[in-house]
């Protein structure tokens, strides 16, 4: 089996690391990630200039570019033949509810999905990183387990995210639903060195809401939460109620 993984924190992130010597146990890796930092690059794409990918002494490629730019350079060029599946992250840091509407951990496994490659993103919902070593049975497990599924559905995305406690307290796996996420304060107006007014995006506080099946009461509850996704984005119970504006014809 051949396994691409990406992520967003950068070639050098604790959690890429993790998860490729998870992957490798089930069979070959092949690491394509961005040479720096790229969270909330979303599902972008590096339009206007080459992208130069390096490869680095241990056999995995760096690129300059967006998680999804790894993804797509990675099934195109990069490797012989399409992966098996594409598993990205673990992101330091939740994707959960809205957030995954931003996460280029996301985004890489979405883009997978898009080549007709299954892809699962996993995250950590704490910035204490110290805890993903802690991690590596379950996601060993975690791994087998989804790469051992023999007709795995087309257009399903896994959406994963481990709770903010050692691995080995980890009270089990729920399947769960997008919950939802509001940040307060996130805007902060600025000036630079020579008085003009900026504005730096982040931060703030964050307030969670979901129901019991909900993706973060799951991770806060002390379980893996498991959310598949999907790319069709139609409302079609509101077919009927937009019709009724008289937009057709």
């Amino acid at each position: 089996m051949n396994i691409l993984v990406s992520n967003d924190d950068g070639i050098l992130a604790p959690g890429l690391a993790v998860l490729a010597e998870a992957c490798r146990a089930v069979g070959q890796v092949t690491v394509v990630a961005p040479d720096r930092e790229q969270s909330g690059t979303s599902h972008s794409l590096t339009l206007h200039r080459p992208l130069r990918p390096q490869r680095r002494h241990d056999g995995a490629f760096q690129v300059d570019g967006t998680p999804t730019d790894c993804v797509l350079l990675a099934a195109g060029a990069l490797l012989p033949e399409l992966p098996d599946f594409v598993f990205s992250g673990v992101n330091h840091g939740p994707n959960m509810g809205e957030d995954v509407l931003y996460s280029g951990t996301v985004s890489a496994a979405m883009e997978a999905v898009t080549l007709g490659i299954p892809g699962v993103a996993l995250s950590l919902a704490s910035r204490e990183l110290e805890l993903l070593a802690t991690y590596r049975a379950l996601l060993a497990s975690l791994v087998q387990r989804i790469t051992s599924v023999k007709e795995f559905p087309p257009h399903l995305l896994l959406n994963i995210n481990l709770p903010d406690i050692p691995g080995d307290e980890v009270k089990g796996f729920k399947v769960t639903k997008l919950g939802s996420r509001y940040f307060s304060e996130s805007l902060t107006r600025m000036k630079d060195p020579w008085g003009k007014e900026v504005y730096w995006i982040g931060g703030g506080e964050i307030t969670w809401t979901g129901d019991a099946e909900s993706d973060h009461r799951a991770v806060h509850d002390g379980y893996v939460s498991i959310t598949p996704l999907h790319m069709d984005l139609t409302s079609y119970g509101l077919f009927e109620t937009v019709r009724g504006w008289a937009l057709e014809g």
